[in-house]
C-alpha cells in the first residue's frame, strides 16, 4: 500500500503540482483546500505525512495542526507559508510542525523533504537493538511503549519530543550540535536549526522545574545541547 500524504492548500496550482510530484514518486496523495476539510480528512484517512499551508479558509493551518496535535496525532507535518520570517517559522514549529517550507518552493525539494521524514520514521522503527527501557537522572523511558516519565510521572510528549528526549537520554553527558540532532533524530541532512531550538524549549517546559534555568537538558556554549543526568 502506498504511503499516504495529505496536501492542504487553497491554491489549486500549488496543490495540483505538489500532488502530481508526490504521486509520481509513488505516494498516495490526497488534496483538500480548507481547514475544516483538512481536520475531517486527516482524522479519517490517517496520512503519514501532511503538507499544510498556513493560510487557509475556514481554519488556519496552525489551528488545524493545534487540533490534531491535541488529539495526539503523530503524522509528520511540513508547513507551507509565503512568509519566511524567523518568527513565523518558530510559531509553526512550536505548534508541532516537523519542517517548514517557504513559498515559492521547488516541488522536487518538497518531495525530498517528505522522503526524508519517512526515512526517519522507518529508521526509528528498525532500531531493533535499542533498549526497551532507559533512564538518566529522574527521566525514565520505555521505548517499546513510547512512554516517558519524570520521577515516575508520565509525561505528555509529542512524537518528536519523545524521539529527541530518547536520543539525549541514550547518550547522557554527550554534547550534540543542532546539525547532529537534525541528522540523528530527524534523519535530515538539511533543515532549519530552529526545529531543534523549539523542540528543546518545549522539552524543557515539560521536564524542568524552572525552564529558564535548566538542570537536565543543558546548553553547551558554542556547541549545542546535552543531557545532564547519569544513566541508570
Amino acid at each position: 500500500m502506498a504511503t499516504r500524504v495529505l496536501v492542504v492548500d487553497d491554491d489549486p496550482t500549488v496543490s495540483t503540482v505538489v500532488s502530481a510530484y508526490l504521486t509520481k514518486s509513488g505516494y498516495d496523495a490526497r488534496v483538500v483546500a480548507d481547514g475544516v476539510a483538512a481536520v475531517e480528512v486527516w482524522q479519517q484517512w490517517k496520512p503519514s505525512v501532511v503538507v499544510l499551508d498556513v493560510m487557509l479558509p475556514g481554519l488556519s493551518g496552525l489551528e488545524v495542526l493545534r487540533r490534531m496535535r491535541a488529539a495526539d496525532d503523530g503524522a509528520a507535518v511540513i508547513m507551507l507559508s509565503a512568509r519566511g520570517e524567523e518568527e513565523d517559522r518558530v510559531v509553526g514549529l512550536e505548534v508541532g510542525a516537523d519542517d517548514y517550507v517557504v513559498k515559492p518552493f521547488s516541488p522536487r525539494e518538497l518531495t525530498l523533504r517528505v522522503q526524508a521524514l519517512l526515512r526517519r520514521e522507518e529508521r526509528l522503527a528498525g532500531l531493533d537493538l535499542t533498549p526497551t527501557k532507559l533512564s538518566a537522572g529522574p527521566v525514565g523511558i520505555d521505548t517499546a511503549a513510547r512512554v516517558a516519565t519524570l520521577d515516575g510521572r508520565e509525561l505528555s510528549l509529542t512524537h518528536r519530543e519523545f524521539d529527541l528526549l530518547t536520543y539525549l537520554v541514550s547518550h547522557p553527558g554527550k554534547a550534540y550540535t543542532k546539525a547532529e540532532l537534525l541528522r540523528r533524530v530527524w534523519g535530515w541532512d538539511f533543515g532549519d536549526s530552529s526545529t531543534v531550538t523549539v523542540h528543546i524549549r518545549r522539552l524543557r517546559e515539560k521536564i524542568e522545574a524552572d525552564p529558564s534555568d535548566p538542570r537536565l537538558v543543558l546548553t553547551v556554549p558554542r556547541t549545542g545541547y546535552r543531557f545532564a543526568g547519569e544513566s541508570g
